[in-house]
């Protein structure tokens, strides 16, 4: 899951890109990747339906199989007061296994 977070990072933002890895409480995971690109994919987005690829794609499973593995997905848009840019953090939550 963090390698496609981060992959997914540095293929569609221009700036820095960061990862974090944190374990909480019963022996669980959380994996967030911070980029500078406030636009949320389309995979993390609340409401908004994330089908499959058509299946001759050659890209576009990646998110679905981060949210297939997680067990909890979620973002945050971080908004500077006056930038007319922000930054992004993709989390999940998953089993440490």
């Amino acid at each position: 899951m963090a390698g496609e977070l981060l992959a997914n990072a540095r293929r569609h933002t221009q700036g820095p890109y960061a990862l974090r890895v944190r374990p909480m409480e019963s022996g669980r995971l959380w994996v967030a990747v911070w980029d500078s690109e406030p636009r949320v994919p389309a995979g993390f987005r609340d409401g908004e339906p994330y089908g499959p690829p058509p299946v001759d794609a050659e890209r576009g499973r990646g998110l679905q199989i981060v949210r297939a593995c997680a067990d909890v997905v979620g973002v945050s848009v971080l908004r500077e007061l006056g930038a007319s840019k922000g930054a992004k953090l993709l989390w999940v939550e998953c089993p440490a296994k």
